[in-house]
């Protein structure tokens, strides 16, 4: 597909495109995944076999991914179960279609973490801030109240629960809600990040659509396509946790790319899943 504008792996991080291997496809296998198939896989996307092992084995010493033997008797990797649930979380966030209402509330995490324990404070921050929250004051940030169940068990978790009160609510005033969203969360920020992605992304829908040949006539580009799309996107419904359209600026660029990407999830998917089980 020499049309296609998809560089592979032009600036995906090999440890990063493997997570969003064994997320897309991976709980698919049945058991261990040989590494051998990783090799080929990822080098679909452009990533030679040297930088997989690498990464292979940066994610096994972060507990991510174990090393389990296949059925034959080959070396293969399997995902731990916090990585599982990582990537059940993830499944929800990332295929989630239409954004949070303004009438479905917040919820709110209060904390207070003693000064001799500055390393959980900062764990507990960036977790927060990991799932998407916004900060209303010191020690009090918000999210969406659908991600409650998720900023709940990732807290415990963490062990990070004794030091969090959870709340749900609704924002009373005094300044406009859309106000306080924008002080809240940093929405240029955000919406540069929706920017580049539809900067990467968009050509390749573009050159799919024109085609006349469907993505299964030629799977592998459909998988390389299909992986650098959802690993260029998976990270967005976390940094911008689908905050209201109507809190926020009317020319937000989230409403596109999420667009954008459920496209080409609809149009690649099947294809490159034929590819990764080698139909």
């Amino acid at each position: 597909m020499s049309e296609h504008p998809s560089e592979p792996s032009q600036s995906a991080a090999p440890r990063s495109l493997i997570v969003t291997l064994f997320g897309a496809y991976g709980r698919g296998f049945g058991g261990p995944v040989p590494v051998a198939e990783l090799v080929r896989l990822l080098g679909a996307a452009g990533v030679d076999a040297p930088a997989v092992r690498s990464a292979v084995s940066r994610l096994k010493r972060r507990g991510l991914l174990r090393p389990e033997r296949t059925a034959g008797g080959a070396a293969g990797y399997a995902l731990s179960p916090d990585a599982r649930q990582l990537l059940d979380d993830g499944d929800r966030r990332i295929y989630a279609q239409g954004a949070a209402r303004a009438e479905d509330g917040w919820v709110l995490a209060v904390f207070s973490v003693p000064e001799s324990e500055r390393a959980r404070r900062h764990l507990l921050r960036s977790r927060l801030a990991g799932l998407g929250f916004g900060t209303a004051a010191p020690g009090v940030w918000l999210a969406p109240a659908r991600l409650y169940e998720e900023t709940r068990h990732t807290l415990r978790r963490l062990g990070l629960d004794p030091y969090v009160d959870l709340f749900r609510g609704e924002h009373l005033g005094f300044a406009p809600t859309a106000e306080a969203v924008a002080r809240w969360w940093d929405l240029p920020a955000l919406a540069a990040q929706h920017r580049a992605f539809l900067h990467r992304q968009q050509p390749v829908l573009d050159a799919w659509s024109r085609k006349s040949a469907h993505p299964a006539d030629d799977p592998a580009a459909a998988f390389r396509d299909h992986l650098l799309a959802l690993d260029s996107w998976r990270h967005l419904p976390y940094a911008d946790p689908g905050l209201p359209p109507e809190l926020l600026p009317t020319d937000w660029p989230g409403t596109r790319s999420a667009t954008v990407f459920h496209a080409l999830h609809q149009r690649l998917h099947r294809a490159a899943g034929a590819f990764v089980r080698g139909d």
